[in-house]
């Protein structure tokens, strides 16, 4: 069975005060008290009708945004860790690692030096992951090649798995997520046994990190096997080849500050405002069979003038929080746009792929767009906020998944249910499935066009080994 790679899978209205009005005193008769104009009387009937309006349309508009988003301000809101998430401390050794159990969200932190240790009790039958986001202070000084590394280990300290993630080039403090496994992979003798297991954590270059310490949100996932073996190679063929964007009037929907608040949405046009060093989180339920493809677009600004490097991050992570793939791209002032590379359709096999990102759309579930503006926009053009537009199409057509033995931890998280779908609304040319001719990009993986019925062009690239 295939493994994954080590550096990627196989991230308010203020309080209003109240008028206070002076009262007159009541001695005397009603005769001898001022007379208030009726002109003032109506005017005053207005001014306080226009303050209950406005302050119930406030109250309204923060009640509709998802939880972790905001209002505008003058500086961008931070990560929204999850509200049940549990406070530890990661352990400088193996012996008082605190045990991660699967379903559950952890918060802790990470200094600059040393490798902190958590642990995992495992049986003999399932997969196991963890994801680790980092968040650094939105002040820190981060080089493109810092992050954190993450690891799985047994007890004797045998490597099953190893990931990073790092800033990039942008330069730009954001939240980064790296993840761990555990397979149980046929034929396998390390990491195979049931028992106890450490996940590790450290700063990828702690020599160059800020000295202040990380933020960190964990999560532990179990995924059973399947009833039935079934395919034990990845397809061979599926259509690499990048539809046309997605068309249509944008429609408003404010992106989250975090996974656990990621803001559910489904094929559309989807728009919001960003600020440099913001990060914005949506979730799209995408099922067994489907393909998800998205861009990123940043508006022009008539601020300013100069280059921002890497300033646009568009991130994919599936329903573990693995990171899938990302791409980023420079900044002008004029509008631009970062796309994913086009991939696999969901299929339970995909994790025998040599590449990564094939192997990363190993299940059904909850996928998650993070965009990111770089905080160093801001020195050329202003604070903002910028008008960022997200268009997500979904191709493909369902199919049944796996019929897995056990129940996962959480559970359902390997599955779209009809609650996911119903809170993810489409929008713009959501439902126009007419618009799926796909054109050629050059250069991406050996696929090779074909052209079938009704002049409609479709690819079949045959996937060979990819990036290690």
């Amino acid at each position: 069975m295939g493994r994954w790679c080590t550096s990627r899978w196989g991230a308010g209205a203020g309080r209003g005060g109240s008028a206070r009005a002076g009262r007159a005193g009541r001695a005397g008769s009603g005769s001898d008290r001022p007379r208030t104009p009726l002109r003032l009387v109506v005017v005053t009937v207005v001014l306080t009708t226009t303050v209950v309006l406005t302050t119930t349309a406030a109250l309204a508009t923060t009640a509709a945004l998802p939880a972790g988003a905001s209002l505008a301000a003058s500086t961008p809101p931070g990560y929204a860790f999850a509200e049940d998430a549990r406070r530890i401390e990661g352990a400088s050794g193996t012996s008082d690692a605190v045990r991660l159990e699967p379903g559950a969200t952890y918060r802790s932190s990470l200094p600059r030096s040393g490798t902190l240790y958590y642990r995992l009790e495992l049986d003999a039958a399932s997969d196991a992951y963890v994801s680790v986001t980092a968040v650094p202070g939105p002040d820190a000084e981060v080089t493109a090649v810092d992050g954190i590394r993450v690891s799985v280990q047994d007890a004797e300290g045998g490597s099953c798995s190893s990931d990073s993630a790092t800033f990039g080039a942008a330069r730009s403090p954001r939240p980064v997520t790296a993840r761990g496994m555990r397979e149980i992979t046929p034929g396998e003798t390390r990491c195979q046994d049931p028992g106890t297991y450490y996940v590790a954590v450290e700063r990828s270059r702690p020599q160059d990190s800020p000295p202040a310490a990380w933020d960190l949100e964990l999560t532990a996932v179990t995924e059973p096997r399947p009833e039935r073996t079934g395919a034990t190679t990845a397809p061979e063929t599926w259509d690499s080849a990048s539809p046309a964007p997605l068309a249509g009037e944008p429609e408003r929907r404010p992106g989250g500050s975090g996974f656990a608040h990621a803001t559910p949405v489904g094929q559309g046009v989807w728009r919001d405002d960003i600020r440099p060093g913001q990060t914005l989180f949506y979730t799209v339920p995408v099922d067994w069979g489907r393909q998800l493809y998205a861009t990123a677009e940043l508006g022009s600004t008539g601020d300013g003038s100069g280059y921002a490097t890497g300033a646009l991050h568009l991130a994919l992570h599936n329903p573990v929080r693995g990171e899938v793939d990302d791409a980023a791209r420079g900044y002008t002032g004029r509008p631009t746009s970062v796309g994913l590379a086009p991939l696999p359709p969901v299929a339970y096999a995909n994790r025998y792929a040599t590449d990564a990102q094939a192997g990363a759309m190993r299940f059904a579930g909850s996928y998650y767009l993070v965009v990111h503006l770089a905080a160093q926009v801001a020195d050329d053009f202003g604070d903002g906020p910028f008008g960022v537009t997200l268009r997500v199409r979904l191709g493909g057509a369902a199919r049944p998944g796996p019929e897995y033995a056990g129940e996962s931890e959480p559970k359902g998280v390997f599955e779209v249910s009809a609650q996911d779908r119903e809170a993810a609304p489409e929008g713009g040319a959501g439902g126009d499935d007419l618009a799926m001719k796909a054109v050629a990009v050059g250069g991406i993986g050996t696929g090779s066009l074909l052209l079938v019925g009704l002049g409609v062009w479709t690819a079949a690239a045959r996937r060979g080994p990819g990036r290690a």
